[in-house]
This record gives structure tokens, C-alpha cells and sequence, in this order.
């Protein structure tokens, strides 16, 4: 088998990400609560600016939404490309179900825009435990849409598109918008994807 492209994700950003939710957490995190904590930094940064941070690859698993792409990256999966696997291992190993920072953030990578969403993250989400972070995206739509395929242990890709609609609970949208900022952005968000799908 050939070597998985991870040629759309910004993997630098990806791992960066990850790096500063360790650090955050006393230079120690779970996989899991790491990986929720970076869903609901793009879904505030897709919903306020139109594009995701990492521009990883969203699926629907029986633990809620991952960045499958981040996910195979730190997992060292062997049909990941070796770059990443390589960048990932300056800054953050793994020990057991953790990740532990080996080096400061390279914080270079991100825009004012993708600190403001890990941010946001860390501070409505960084003091919750992974189990109940796993759960509480269960309430999202575009969790919500693949259900059936989640709860039987399977996985399903997201729609981007979807993370522009509001969860039907009295849970954080992060980020909220109005109907008419919502259609507009929906909008946006389709041409721009319709335009990289062009020159792909």
C-alpha cells in the first residue's frame, strides 16, 4: 500500500494545535480530550471565518467528531506520509492514551485568528474531562446526522457545511450567528470550496 496524502492538512498547524492544548494542561493531555478540544476550535473558527484551522479531514465515530487525518498522525499510522509523522515527533510522543509536549509551541504557524479559536477552546472546554467532551458532541448536527453510523462503530465523513448549524440543545454553538451572517457564510464557504475543488 501506498503512503496516505496528507498533502490537504496543514499538519504543522495540526500538531502546533495539539502542542499548546498539552501545555495548557501542564505539558501532559489526554488523546482524546486533544483531539475534542481541536473540534471545537475549528468549529468556532469555520463558523466566524469560514475556514477550519487545520483543514483536517471530519469524521463521525462512536466518540463523537475527530480530525481523522491528526488522529492517524499521532497514532503513527503506517500509511501516514513520513514528514508528519517526523514533525510530530519534535513536539509532542505519546505515552499510553496521552500526549506529552516535548518542545514550546511553534506558534509561528498560526494566525491571530487560529490562536483566538484554540483559545476559545481551552477556556469554555479545557476544564472538562474527555469522556464528557466525547459526549457533548453528540449534541452537534453534524455528529447528530451520521448517528446511526457512529453508535455501530463505523465512521462517517462530515459535511463541513454542517458545522454552520446550531446545536438544537441549550449547548455552546461556539460562535454564534444570526440567520442572515449564517446563510451568508454558508454561501461563502460553498464557493471557496467549489473553487479549491477546481484547481485540485
Amino acid at each position: 500500500m501506498t503512503s496516505k496524502s496528507v498533502t490537504k492538512l496543514d499538519y504543522k498547524k495540526a500538531i502546533q494545535s495539539l502542542n499548546l492544548f498539552a501545555k495548557k494542561d501542564g505539558g501532559e493531555i489526554n488523546k482524546m480530550k486533544a483531539l475534542k478540544l481541536l473540534y471545537f476550535a475549528e468549529r468556532y473558527h469555520l463558523r466566524k471565518y469560514g475556514r477550519l484551522i487545520t483543514n483536517d479531514t471530519y469524521c463521525a465515530m462512536k466518540n463523537g467528531a475527530v480530525p481523522s487525518v491528526t488522529m492517524d498522525i499521532i497514532d503513527d499510522d503506517p500509511y501516514i506520509e513520513e514528514q508528519p509523522k517526523k514533525y510530530a515527533s519534535k513536539y509532542i510522543t505519546g505515552k499510553g492514551h496521552d500526549l506529552l509536549s516535548k518542545a514550546p509551541i511553534d506558534d509561528n504557524v498560526f494566525s491571530d485568528s487560529d490562536m483566538e479559536a484554540l483559545e476559545f477552546a481551552w477556556n469554555k472546554f479545557g476544564h472538562i474531562d474527555r469522556f464528557k467532551l466525547a459526549k457533548m458532541t453528540h449534541d452537534y448536527p453534524e455528529w447528530i446526522k451520521h448517528k446511526h453510523v457512529a453508535i455501530e462503530n463505523s465512521s462517517a465523513i462530515m459535511d463541513l457545511i454542517d458545522f454552520f448549524d446550531d446545536p438544537t440543545k441549550n449547548i455552546e454553538p461556539c460562535y454564534s450567528l444570526n440567520d442572515e451572517d449564517r446563510n451568508l457564510k454558508r454561501d461563502y464557504f460553498k464557493e471557496i470550496s467549489q473553487l479549491v475543488a477546481l484547481w485540485r
